[in-house]
């Protein structure tokens, strides 16, 4: 345990290399909005890659090295979530990937969440974003910085969850999942979801900024869907049936309340996609898998575009 008064909350992640300019500037970006959330908020930086040592001196943040890693050499989720756990005190824990954006409410959502529900999984769709340079972190950046947002980024399909908020007596095993390689976020959501926990959408309170980046960090510079290891991640979260999104959450934080998540079209298709899914990928139900997929698409994006999410009154 650290010597420092304890957080309410601690945001932990296990950042790439800095060693590519753009990365080490939108990583430092990331860390530095999660820092201006305020005193109750801890930040714990998890890995030994090129630059990560340094940067947490830097910003004076604890750094912790010695995390477990696969015969890729890739961190393993297990090991994050442990060394986070033994590292803080806090009753609330959050995972956010390197390259996202915090803002003052996601403290503020984390909150009202826990205040309705003891357990919980609190998850939520991402706004893309191009940002190249170091931000001005000043006073009440978040506010102007939202407008930007809106009218310069593009919300992200609900397939990929870039954060996770939780309490700290959950998760507390994990299978050795290989991080930043698809399939440990989707079944971060299927286990919750089993254990009868609320999984809640917080898409419609909170904005989260990813900055988006290439895929030269992995290997040949291709995105981690075709991976060994995404295989692997796979089979470890019981199969592809098992790779949830955001849309098969239970609730929603609407207007600061936990409530039912609402019965929309996408969700509803989604709903007939998972009913109907096949594990061998053929034959009729795998048919009616696509274009139900395709569907459900369609309707996220006529959603998306009718303000029926993340409109963050």
């Amino acid at each position: 345990m650290t010597d420092k008064p304890m957080n309410y909350l601690t945001i932990f992640t296990a950042p790439k290399p800095f060693t590519n300019p753009h990365i080490n500037v939108i990583q430092r970006n990331a860390i530095q909005s999660w820092l201006h959330l305020g005193e109750d908020v801890g930040v714990l930086l998890v890995g030994e890659e090129e630059g990560l040592a340094e940067v947490a001196a830097e910003f004076g943040v604890p750094h912790l090295p010695d995390v477990k890693r696969n015969a890729w050499g890739t961190p393993l989720v297990s090991s994050i979530f442990a060394l986070a756990r033994r590292h803080s005190d806090s009753p609330l824990l959050a995972y956010v990937n390197a390259d996202i954006l915090l803002m003052p409410d996601f403290i503020e959502t984390a909150r009202a969440v826990a205040a309705q529900v003891e357990k919980f999984l609190v998850v939520g769709r991402r706004w893309d974003m191009d940002i190249r340079q170091a931000l001005p972190f000043t006073a009440g950046w978040g506010r102007d910085f939202q407008a930007i947002v809106r009218s310069q980024g593009k919300q992200h399909p609900p397939s990929g969850s870039d954060y996770f908020i939780f309490p700290r007596v959950v998760f507390t095993e994990i299978p050795d999942f290989a991080i930043g390689r698809a399939g440990w976020d989707n079944w971060m959501i299927y286990h919750a979801l089993k254990q009868r926990w609320p999984v809640v959408d917080a898409s419609e309170a909170l904005m989260v900024v990813h900055q988006n980046h290439d895929y030269s960090h992995l290997p040949g510079g291709q995105m981690h869907y075709d991976l060994e290891e995404t295989r692997i991640n796979a089979e470890l979260g019981g199969g592809m049936q098992n790779m949830y999104m955001t849309l098969d959450a239970s609730h929603e934080l609407l207007g600061g309340q936990v409530v039912r998540a609402r019965r929309t079209p996408a969700r509803l298709v989604r709903r007939l996609e998972r009913l109907v899914y096949s594990p061998q990928q053929r034959g009729l139900r795998w048919l009616l898998t696509r274009r139900l997929r395709k569907l459900r698409r369609r309707l996220v994006a006529q959603e998306s575009e009718r303000g029926d999410y993340a409109r963050n009154r």
